[in-house]
């Protein structure tokens, strides 16, 4: 005799598939490879929700010290005086400006060198 699953299961599998969906060929599909494939997909999410704060920070690190290296200072120097003058600008506005406002920037090792 025939039986057709029950709802429960159905319901599952098609919230399942609903979370799998854009994924590559059976990741999408079959239901074992695709619950293997979200598990992993939501791991990889969380790990990486931290690890672009860590990489935003690398990359505002290395602009603001080509910046400062053109200018001939270094960068942990920097740094330290700005923490000495007090100037409270972090690194994400301080690469923003060694980018789109390098006379702004230049102002403000100027007058954070020379306090």
């Amino acid at each position: 005799m025939r039986v057709k699953r029950g709802i429960i299961g159905a319901r599952k599998r098609k919230k399942l598939h609903k979370l799998t969906k854009g994924f590559v060929s059976g990741r999408g599909n079959l239901v074992r490879v695709a619950k293997e494939s979200l598990h992993k997909g939501l791991a990889y999410a969380y790990r990486d929700r931290r690890q672009r704060k860590r990489e935003f920070r690398r990359l505002w690190i290395a602009r603001i010290n080509a910046a400062l290296r053109q200018r001939g200072q270094k960068y942990s120097r920097f740094i330290h005086a700005l923490k000495e003058s007090g100037v409270d600008l972090d690194r994400k506005i301080l690469a923003d400006l060694a980018i789109t406002d390098p006379k702004g920037f230049s102002y403000i090792l100027k007058s954070v060198t020379d306090a």
